[in-house]
């Protein structure tokens, strides 16, 4: 059976300071998910916060790479999915003066969030999996679609957040917890 190829992403904060490389970590992670997308890899790190991305291009080619920051450099994004409506979507937020630099529906999500702040995931119609770091309120942000299709895996330990599209990416963070929950097995 061929696995499905499709995107990925991965991240951590460490506001804890833990004392470990962090980028070679978000490296580790974003590695181990290679053949999610074999095209392009990125990653995003500030502070506290790490990002990691794997590509399988899809839409917008050329421009749709990931880590995306927003236009006035304040969000970044990481997202795995599709939104079906992103055209629709780019035509309402464009008649609201947001300007595009993409065809991407990677931008449309930032430039939504920009727009409706946290109620934006209502409007997504799709199956997606993302993180945006919002470096003004210093929140960082994931959501997955309703029904799941896109996988987000995380784990909050101490004041940190650790995520990723695959269980695999996830454990290759040193303070990730890696005992099995007998409650929730």
């Amino acid at each position: 059976c061929k696995q499905k190829i499709m995107c990925g992403i991965v991240g951590f904060t460490n506001f804890s300071q833990d004392s470990f490389n962090n980028i070679e970590v978000l490296e580790a992670m974003n590695n181990s998910i290679e053949h999610r997308g074999p095209d392009e890899a990125g990653i995003y790190s500030q502070d506290e916060i790490f990002l990691g991305h794997r590509r399988l291009s899809i839409v917008d080619l050329s421009s749709g790479k990931q880590p995306m920051k927003s236009s006035d450099g304040n969000l970044t994004i990481v997202f795995n999915g599709e939104i079906y409506n992103y055209k629709e979507l780019q035509e309402e937020l464009k008649k609201d003066g947001f300007k595009f630099e993409t065809d991407s529906d990677t931008e449309v999500i930032l430039n939504l969030y920009r727009k409706y702040h946290l109620d934006f995931v209502k409007h997504l119609n799709g199956m997606f999996a993302f993180a945006i770091w919002d470096k003004n309120d210093e929140n960082l942000i994931m959501a997955r679609d309703r029904m799941g299709e896109k996988p987000l895996f995380y784990q909050i330990n101490k004041h940190d957040v650790i995520f990723a599209s695959e269980l695999k990416a996830l454990v290759k963070h040193p303070a990730a917890n890696k005992q099995i929950s007998k409650e929730g097995l």
